[in-house]
Formats: structure tokens, sequence, C-alpha cells
């Protein structure tokens, strides 16, 4: 049986980073209130060079204000998935979906911030997919909110 997701979910898009070297990049804010369940998504654009052997990851972030000065790191007990599983070590992952974390957490922003190694060049995009809405229904596609 089929059932309507579409006004049960929100899609944001977080921003699109353009990474260069090691110079730490972040996602713009999702706003998680009003939903109780939040899972961010790394689409890669371009990569010329993922840099070094390690090629570049992630970190979450959270904060109850859009201000960089309180975003703090998320603890591991609320990331579903492995922040792990984001990095990009290989030059040819272009236009590819390399994964997804959840995040669990109570603050009510969350955000994803890519930090490359030597020699790093991409442009990496991060989805925001908001689910269980305090209240249905809802629009589909919301807006980030940039850090301030």
């Amino acid at each position: 049986m089929n059932r309507d997701n579409l006004h049960s979910s929100q899609s944001v898009l977080a921003g699109t980073m353009t990474l260069s070297g090691t110079t730490a990049n972040s996602s713009d804010w999702v706003d998680t209130r009003g939903f109780d369940a939040a899972r961010l998504a790394v689409i890669t654009g371009a990569v010329t060079d993922a840099g070094a052997a390690a090629g570049f990851s992630f970190a979450m972030q959270e904060s109850d204000t859009t201000a960089n000065a309180d975003a703090t790191t998320v603890a591991a007990a609320d990331i579903l998935g492995s922040l792990s599983d984001l990095t990009v070590t290989a030059d040819g992952d272009d236009n590819k979906l390399i994964g997804a974390v959840g995040y669990v957490g109570s603050s009510r922003y969350v955000r994803l911030t890519a930090t490359g190694t030597t020699g790093t060049n991409a442009v990496v995009n991060v989805l925001g997919t908001l689910d269980y809405p305090s209240r249905a229904a809802t629009t589909f596609v919301g807006t980030g909110v940039a850090a301030t």
C-alpha cells in the first residue's frame, strides 16, 4: 500500500559549498522546528580534486540560534549513521549521492561542515529532509537558514 509522504516531509537545500584546500565550509542551517526527524544528505557536484589520500570529510553541528559562534559539534549519540561514510577520496566522485546521516538531538538547527585536505577542490551540496511533522500538512520545499 502506498502512503502520502509528500505532505508529511519537507526537503531543504541547505546550500552548495565550494571546498578549497583545508578551509572548512559550512552548509546553511536546517531548521528542525515542527519536525521530529531530520536527515542530511551529501551530493557532490564537480570534484576536481578530492585532496590528499584522506579526501574531504564532514562534521555535524547543532545550535539553538543561527549564530556561527553558537555552533557546537553534535554528540555521536545524536547522529544516526556514520559521518565517516560521507568521506570523499576519489577525484571521479562527480555528481554522486555520497550518503546521509540522521539527527536525533534536541537543538533547533543542524548543519554539516566540510573540511578538505591539501589539494581539495570540489563542489558539494547538502540536502536536508525533515519528517514526522508536529502538524500535517507541510510544504514539500523548505528553505535553509543562513548563519549569522
